[in-house]
This record gives C-alpha cells, sequence and structure tokens, in this order.
C-alpha cells in the first residue's frame, strides 16, 4: 500500500482485504480515516526507490508463501530492508 501505517509508519501490506503492517501487526480502526500526507517535493534517492520496489516485492511473496519458515526468512529481509530505508532517509 502506498500509505504508511498509521501507529508505527511501517509498510503495510494487503492480506484477507485487510491492510496489514509488516512491523507492529496492526490494522487501522475501521471508523478512523487516515489521512494523506502532503507529498514531499524532494526526491528520495535510486536507492531508496530501489529498497522501496524490493520491500514491496517481497511484501507480495510474504503474502502468498505458506510454508512457515520461508515466511520467517522473507520477515527478517524486510526488517532489514526497512532499517536499511530508514538509514538512507535519515541521511538525506
Amino acid at each position: 500500500l502506498s500509505e504508511p501505517c498509521p501507529y508505527c509508519k511501517g509498510v503495510r501490506v494487503m492480506m484477507n482485504g485487510n491492510a496489514l503492517c509488516v512491523m507492529c501487526g496492526k490494522e487501522p480502526d475501521k471508523t478512523q480515516k487516515i489521512e494523506p500526507k502532503e507529498k514531499k517535493e524532494e526526491k528520495s534517492s535510486p536507492a531508496i526507490e530501489i529498497l522501496e520496489k524490493k520491500l514491496q516485492a517481497l511484501s507480495k511473496e510474504l503474502e502468498q508463501e505458506k510454508d512457515h519458515e520461508k515466511q520467517q526468512k522473507i520477515l527478517k529481509l524486510i526488517n532489514s530492508l526497512i532499517e536499511s530505508i530508514s538509514k538512507l532517509k535519515n541521511q538525506q
């Protein structure tokens, strides 16, 4: 999903028709409206864009994966990507 988790600002994925945060596992309240923040004018670096695309791909893969061990490996990769993206964004 294009909008971050309203609780922890983590990446959210669609699972069974619900937006689920991969970091904290919370779903936004059904009555709560998530207001999109204004788009930043500054462009993110190509490295951040590549990592974010990889993060989206891994999130989709996690959603489809049935094997518990593979899910754990994917989650570790997702956490690593999130940390890397965060560090790169803080450097800008």
